[in-house]
């Protein structure tokens, strides 16, 4: 029988870029082959599950601001996997109101 690996939770630090128009968010998944990392993101959070030999990363995280997740990109190298995603424009969806 195949032994169960233990899951954890990864190191993650997220923080604004000097516009205020992205969001960064850094993993640290160190061991990790890139083509093992499942990464899922929505407007409001990001799933991500990573295994490796002996454990699996996962996590589930709340993002604080909408964003589009469609123009988000992630990179990994060295065991740090780099998100970057756009802030959603507040007025997207917006629908203008004819006065009468």
């Amino acid at each position: 029988m195949a032994e169960e690996k233990i899951s954890v939770s990864p190191d993650v630090c997220s923080y604004f870029d000097k516009d205020d128009k992205h969001i960064n968010i850094d993993i640290s998944l160190p061991g990790v082959k890139k083509e093992d990392i499942s990464l899922k993101l929505l407007e409001d959070s990001l799933f991500l599950s990573a295994p490796r030999d002996d454990i699996k990363y996962v996590t589930t995280l709340a993002i604080c601001c909408l964003i589009v997740p469609e123009k988000s990109v992630a990179s990994y190298n060295n065991g740090l996997l780099k998100i970057t995603a756009p802030f959603k424009d507040k007025m997207d969806g917006a629908v203008e109101i004819k006065v009468s």
